[in-house]
C-alpha cells in the first residue's frame, strides 16, 4: 500500500497549479457571499476544505494505485450501497435527494462515486486490455457504469448521470472501441435522450425548455438566473469592475453565485482578461492529467489519470457553457472554484490519485 516512493516524480506544476485555483476559488466565495448573514461562513468552511484537501492530495499520492485496484469491487458495493441510503434517507436540495445529513455536515455520495467509477472503470479495461473488443466487452462495461446511473437518476440526479456516461465512454474510447460501434452509440444516444425527456422531473424538463424557448420577461427560476448571469459578464468587460464591486454579485441579482454561477461573478469581478486566466489554469491541470497517463507504467495507472482529466474537462466545460448559455442549467460546479465541501474534496482526491500515478511513473519533462 505505502511504498518508498522517488518525490522528485511529484508533479509539482500539477499541485502548485491545483493549490492557486483553490486559493482563488476562497477569494471569489468571500466576494460572492459577502453582506449575507445566512453564507457569511461560506468562506471560512471553504477554507477548511481546502486545507485537508491539499493534505488529501500528498497522502492519496503516497498510495500506490494498484493496491487502490484490488479494492475496486468493495469500492463498487459501497458506491451502491451509498446511493441506496441516499435514494431512502437523502436530504431533498433543489428538487432532488442528493444530501446526507450526518447531524454536524451535509455529505453527497454520488462526488464520491465519481472518483470511485474511475477506478472501476480503469480497472475492468486494464484487465480487459487483451480480450476480444466486442459487443459483449461494450456491454459488460456499460452494465457496470449503468449500474451506478441507475440509482443516481433515481435521486434524481440528471448532471451527475451523464458525467459517468461521458466518463465510460471516454474510457472505453481509449481502451479501444472499434470505431464501428461509434454510429451504433450515436443514434442510441438521439432515441435514448427522447425517450428518457418524458420520464425526467418537472424541473428538469423546465430546464430544458426554457434553455430552448427562454421567457425574457422571467424573473426567477433559470431563465432569469442565466439572465443575470449573462448581465454580469457583460458588465466585467476587459478587466471587470473590481474584487467585491460587481454590482451584480454584491446586490444579489445573480443566485447561486457562490455554486453554479461563480464563473459569472468572476468574470464580473476580473473581467475577460481574468476569466482567461483561471480557464488556462484549469486547461494547465487538465493538460498535465493526460500528460501523466502518457507517462504511466501500465494501462491501469493511464486510465485513471486520463479519466480524472476528462472529468475535469467535462464538469468545467458544462459549468462554463452554463453561465454562457450556450448548454441547460444542470447543477455542476466549477471545479477547485465553486463552494463544497463533498465535490472539492473528492476533486481533490481525484489529483491525489493522478499524483499517485505520477509518482509510480518516469519523471516528466515540463
Amino acid at each position: 500500500m505505502f511504498r518508498l516512493v522517488n518525490w522528485r516524480h511529484f508533479d509539482y506544476w500539477l499541485f502548485g497549479t491545483v493549490t492557486i485555483l483553490c486559493i482563488f476559488g476562497i477569494v471569489m466565495i468571500r466576494s460572492a457571499v459577502a453582506g449575507s448573514i445566512e453564507l457569511a461562513d461560506y468562506a471560512n468552511r471553504q477554507t477548511i476544505f481546502v486545507a485537508a484537501g491539499l493534505v488529501i492530495v500528498l497522502v492519496t499520492a503516497m498510495i500506490d494505485y494498484h493496491f487502490l485496484g484490488n479494492l475496486a469491487r468493495p469500492m463498487y458495493i459501497f458506491a451502491m450501497v451509498s446511493l441506496l441510503i441516499i435514494y431512502i434517507y437523502g436530504q431533498a436540495s433543489f428538487g432532488s435527494a442528493r444530501w446526507l445529513d450526518t447531524g454536524v455536515f451535509f455529505i453527497q455520495p454520488s462526488e464520491l462515486v465519481k472518483i470511485i467509477m474511475v477506478i472501476v472503470l480503469a480497472d475492468f479495461f486494464s484487465r480487459t486490455q487483451h480480450d476480444p473488443h466486442n459487443l459483449l466487452w461494450v456491454v459488460k462495461s456499460a452494465a457496470l457504469t449503468l449500474g451506478v446511473v441507475i440509482w443516481i437518476l433515481l435521486q434524481p440526479n440528471l448532471s451527475t448521470s451523464i458525467v459517468l456516461m461521458v466518463l465510460w465512454f471516454s474510457l472505453l474510447w481509449i481502451s479501444g472501441l472499434p470505431p464501428k460501434y461509434l454510429l451504433i452509440f450515436g443514434i442510441l444516444g438521439v432515441v435514448g435522450a427522447l425517450v428518457l425527456f418524458p420520464f425526467l422531473e418537472t424541473y428538469q424538463q423546465l430546464r430544458i425548455l426554457n434553455f430552448i424557448f427562454p421567457d425574457p420577461t422571467s424573473r426567477h427560476g433559470n431563465s432569469y438566473n442565466v439572465e443575470q448571469a449573462l448581465i454580469s459578464i457583460g458588465s466585467g468587460g476587459m478587466f471587470g469592475m473590481g474584487y467585491g464591486h460587481g454590482t451584480q454579485v454584491q446586490l444579489r441579482f445573480l443566485k447561486v453565485r457562490h455554486t453554479d454561477f461563480i464563473f459569472s461573478a468572476m468574470a464580473e469581478e476580473f473581467g475577460f482578461v481574468g476569466t482567461v486566466l483561471v480557464i488556462s489554469l484549469l486547461v494547465f491541470v487538465i493538460y498535465r492529467c493526460f500528460r501523466v497517463a502518457r507517462e504511466a507504467n501500465d494501462m491501469f495507472g493511464a486510465l485513471i489519470a486520463y479519466g480524472i482529466g476528462v472529468l475535469l474537462f467535462f464538469q468545467s466545460a458544462v459549468n462554463i457553457g452554463v453561465n454562457l448559455n450556450v448548454i441547460p442549467v444542470t447543477g455542476l460546479v466549477l471545479p477547485f472554484i465553486s463552494y463544497g465541501g463533498s465535490s472539492l474534496l473528492s476533486t481533490v482526491l481525484a489529483i491525489g490519485l493522478v499524483e499517485s500515478v505520477a509518482l509510480r511513473s518516469k519523471p516528466l519533462d515540463f
